[in-house]
């Protein structure tokens, strides 16, 4: 049935000429044109409502020119969990990036790994000219057999009661110290080879060959990423959403990659600063894709409903009253009409938003051309 459309601008320019009475003036300040605004969108609403009104008893007095049904598609309610996630940035960090080095300083000899490299535990990074501590092993060696000697002698004069106690103990003691000077020594040559603590990549030569390396000086930084970890500061408000050992998502935005995880560790203390608390989720990455300081979306679920109501958000209109409606497929003697549906929403997530008041979940809705239809219009079921 054809719409009167003409009818909104006969009714506008017959209450424009209604009356002699010169226009009310505009006003300047705020609440002036929010209240005039509100007059305007009122007598919009009452128009809207006569031309509806008199359309209806057209078609009651002249059913040849009723107005055509409109066009659109339906989809049922089904009830079904509703989730709702908070998505908290986090990085990708590894627990293994050591500092490998020297317990005793020297010139390096050579430098056995390259930046990039894989390395083993055990293998052997970076040797230390130690040859001054050859030397010096040397000359303790010549002090030791001296001091034997002395010893073995002042023994036997005091095995024939010649000389004092206190002269064989303080040589029996020259020859314990230089023993332990040089067990230490030869403990320390071996230092002279640096083997790496764990197994990895060298993410760093910090010295080169011949370049000097004091004790505990990083030679070589060597980075473990067979296991990482998503660090994540959580607000505070968040703080009974998660607890450790629960299921969460990880999003990696630039590979476009999800993970699922458990949380390894949630933080004892809330950052003063921020009001945030520390959540990490251990990893495996066994390809080396993840790499630290990897931008990472933890998705933390806060609200979790198993027969909920929910509905894609663009079905949900507003009215300009500010209260919100869906339309619904009604069955009559004429055939399916639209019917308003008041609703009250609640949270939204990924597209779909959540009815909490207003449907039961056994009416029809109507979806495509639902927001070119008036309440109680005529319709025309499209199938797809």
């Amino acid at each position: 049935m054809k719409k009167i459309l003409f009818l909104l601008p006969v009714v506008l320019l017959l209450a424009a000429c209604g009356g002699t009475a010169p226009e009310p003036k505009t006003p300047t300040d705020l609440t002036g044109k929010k209240t005039l605004l509100k007059e305007k969108q009122a007598a919009l609403q009452t128009i809207k409502n006569e031309i509806a009104q008199l359309e209806k008893e057209i078609v009651q007095l002249d059913p040849s020119s009723g107005e055509t049904k409109r066009l659109v598609t339906t989809r049922p309610i089904v009830r079904k969990a509703f989730n709702h996630f908070v998505e908290i940035q986090g990085t990708v960090r590894s627990d293994e990036l050591v500092n490998v080095s020297s317990e005793t300083g020297g010139r390096l000899l050579e430098v056995k790994v390259i930046e990039g490299q894989t390395v083993q535990k055990g293998q052997l990074i970076a040797r230390v000219d130690l040859e001054q501590m050859k030397k010096q092993i040397a000359e303790v060696q010549t002090s030791l057999e001296l001091a034997e000697e002395v010893y073995t002698r002042q023994q036997r004069l005091w095995d024939q009661k010649i000389g004092s106690e206190i002269q064989l103990l303080q040589a029996k003691n020259s020859v314990d110290r230089l023993n332990k000077s040089l067990e230490t020594m030869n403990y320390q040559l071996k230092k002279s080879d640096i083997f790496s603590p764990i197994s990895g990549v060298v993410e760093r030569v910090v010295l080169q060959a011949g370049e000097m390396s004091g004790p505990g000086s990083p030679i070589v930084q060597i980075l473990n990423t067979n296991q990482i970890k998503v660090v994540s500061d959580v607000p505070e408000t968040y703080l009974r959403a998660i607890r450790k050992g629960d299921l969460v998502t990880v999003r990696f935005p630039s590979l476009n990659e999800e993970k699922q995880a458990r949380v390894s560790l949630i933080g004892a203390t809330i950052n003063s600063s921020n009001r945030t608390f520390q959540v990490e989720v251990a990893l495996p990455n066994g390809n080396g894709l993840l790499k630290p300081n990897l931008l990472a979306i933890m998705l933390l679920g806060d609200f979790s409903e198993k027969n909920a109501i929910s509905i894609p958000i663009e079905l949900v209109q507003q009215e300009i009253g500010g209260k919100d409606f869906v339309f619904v497929k009604k069955d009559t003697p004429d055939g399916p009409v639209a019917q308003k549906a008041y609703v009250k929403t609640g949270i939204s997530y990924k597209g779909e938003i959540l009815i909490v008041e207003g449907l039961t979940g056994e009416e029809v809705l109507l979806d495509e051309g639902a927001r070119f239809v008036s309440d109680q219009d005529l319709l025309q079921i499209q199938k797809g």
